[in-house]
């Protein structure tokens, strides 16, 4: 009687428990759901919260109007203001050369001394005719000869002369002009015949001959002051006026040619240097900007900035007059007050947000 009500009791005990155990693992899945929602929850609000897009910290420069003088620089080649060949008008044997490549010359001073027999010859004939035409105006004093025997005696006379002065200058050469002996092709006893026996060219003042872009031809004027340097004389400036403008334009370079009179007293300037010509164009108000702020286009020869607009990076191209020292002129592009970023725009890109920082 008593193991059975013993076992009728164990019988219920293991009952209770194994209810109580269905029950558990009946509520585990839901609590375990409930974790795993709690802990993805958690690190997704983390993930977003890290991958959230920072605003990059820039400094900005507002754009300020400022009076720019408007230089442009050109290539130039220096060149003689006079060059003069010296040469007889006909060929012949060169007796003396009296100056050599370098020499100092003034004008009318004699240079070289050809062969004098043609010379010589040519003196006589002209004694000779000289004297005939008196005899002639004795003898139609009296009635002796016809006028026009006297005028055929003049008319040789005159002629002759004219062949002795030819070749007095083809005998005796001296230089036209006051300069520089630059050349010298031949020497005493030489037959002249096509070269030139001297070149003499003046160098006081010289021309400086610049190609100047089309798109100046109209602002280009006579006398027009310009700024010369010489490679071959760093650090030194010589200033000219424009002395000739070409009517014409290359229509290849679409260039024009300009020569431009530099006075040069000491002679630093020698034909041939290549010259930098700075010409003044006038004085316009332009935006000043940053050399920092200018990007380069890759691929392209494009120059933009980024302004910066309502925390927002704006790409805009610019287009570049010409540089003072660390800064740019600004041809187009930008207007004053424009707040261009000059500092954090590397990577930018067109539209990033941007914090500006003082």
């Amino acid at each position: 009687m008593i193991s059975g009500l013993w076992r009728e009791k164990n019988k219920s005990i293991i009952i209770y428990f194994q209810m109580k155990k269905y029950n558990l693992l009946k509520f585990t899945p839901f609590l375990t759901a409930a974790l795993l929602a709690s802990c993805s929850g958690k690190g997704a609000s983390e993930g977003t919260a890290s991958k959230a897009p920072q605003k990059k910290k820039v400094r900005v420069e507002t754009v300020q109007m400022v009076s720019v003088d408007q230089i442009s620089t050109f290539t130039a080649l220096v060149e003689a203001d006079q060059v003069n060949n010296i040469a007889p008008a006909m060929g012949g044997r060169i007796r003396k050369i009296y100056v050599d490549v370098g020499s100092v010359v003034r004008r009318g001073q004699v240079v070289a001394a050809m062969d004098a027999a043609g010379f010589a010859q040519q003196e006589t004939q002209v004694v000779t005719l000289r004297r005939d035409f008196e005899r002639y105006q004795e003898l139609f004093a009296v009635g002796g000869i016809s006028r026009q025997q006297l005028d055929q005696a003049r008319t040789q006379l005159e002629v002759a002369e004219t062949a002795l002065n030819n070749l007095g200058e083809n005998t005796t050469l001296v230089s036209p002009i006051s300069g520089v002996v630059t050349a010298r092709n031949y020497d005493p006893g030489d037959v002249a015949l096509q070269l030139p026996i001297l070149t003499i060219e003046s160098i006081n003042p010289v021309k400086v001959v610049v190609n100047v872009s089309e798109s100046y031809y109209r602002q280009v004027v006579q006398a027009m002051p310009v700024e010369v340097a010489a490679d071959a004389l760093p650090g030194d400036t010589f200033q000219g006026k424009v002395s000739l403008i070409y009517p014409t334009l290359d229509p290849v370079a679409h260039t024009f040619t300009v020569e431009v009179t530099v006075p040069n007293s000491q002679q630093r300037l020698r034909p041939g240097m290549f010259a930098r010509v700075k010409m003044n164009f006038g004085t316009y108000d332009r935006p000043l900007l940053s050399d920092m702020a200018v990007l380069k286009q890759v691929g392209s020869n494009d120059r933009y900035v980024f302004v910066e607009k309502e925390g927002k990076a704006v790409y805009t191209l610019v287009e570049l007059g010409v540089r003072i020292n660390d800064q740019y002129e600004i041809v187009s592009g930008l207007n004053e007050g424009d707040r261009v970023i000059v500092q954090g725009n590397s990577g930018l890109i067109d539209g990033a947000e941007v914090e500006v920082v003082r």
